[in-house]
């Protein structure tokens, strides 16, 4: 079960697109997501898909496609502020930690150990612990106070992925650049994804 569980957070950042992508297939891949969404993502997402008062309250099948009985097993929302949840301790296991997209006021909380909230308190346990925390930064441009915060991210042991997606799989489509970062950080869980995206090479210019 811990192999197959996954925490998710969604903190504040444009580019909510990326974390529902996420969701949406690590339940195709069959993996137990814990998810984690911070108040300001609430109203992010608001303006990014068009959908007015969408909240902690809306059922999943407000903002992630899929369907509903196997999204209700399979994804298990928590309140933000609830610091009693099981994630909060360092004794919580998971296959990993994915933050995404993440705010530059979480990265700064995360980076100096400032757990606020659910998310960047269950973050510090999973530095603390030595387990994969990959965090996707979207901001641009980034101030050297944002630099060295992912700096500090990086040499604690954190992933860090900024939200850069490739172009040499030739995307045609928004959710193609999307697919392409969900793509990343599932290879960093060792997550078997699927896709067909990975660099394959130059062919040598024929005589």
């Amino acid at each position: 079960m811990e192999s197959h569980r996954v925490v998710v957070g969604l903190a504040g950042a444009s580019g909510t697109a990326y974390g529902i992508r996420l969701i949406e297939r690590l339940v195709a891949l069959d993996h137990e997501v814990q998810l984690l969404v911070s108040a300001s993502t609430w109203k992010v997402m608001q303006a990014e898909l068009g959908l007015r008062g969408l909240g902690p309250s809306s059922p999943l099948t407000d903002w992630i496609p899929g369907d509903a009985t196997r999204l209700a097993r399979q994804v298990h929302t928590y309140n933000i502020r609830d610091i009693a949840a099981p994630m909060a301790s360092g004794t919580f296991r998971a296959r990993g930690m994915i933050v995404m997209p993440a705010s530059m006021k979480t990265v700064a909380a995360i980076a100096h150990g400032y757990s606020d909230n659910l998310l960047t308190r269950c973050a510090d346990c999973f530095l603390k612990e030595r387990r994969p925390l990959v965090v996707v930064p979207r901001e641009t441009p980034l101030s050297t106070i944002h630099l060295r915060n992912l700096l500090t991210l990086a040499e604690a042991g954190a992933h860090v992925v900024p939200a850069m997606p490739g172009f040499y799989h030739k995307p045609e489509t928004i959710d193609d650049l999307v697919d392409f970062m969900v793509m990343k950080v599932l290879e960093l869980l060792d997550i078997e994804h699927q896709y067909e995206m990975a660099w394959k090479g130059l062919r040598p210019e024929e005589d």
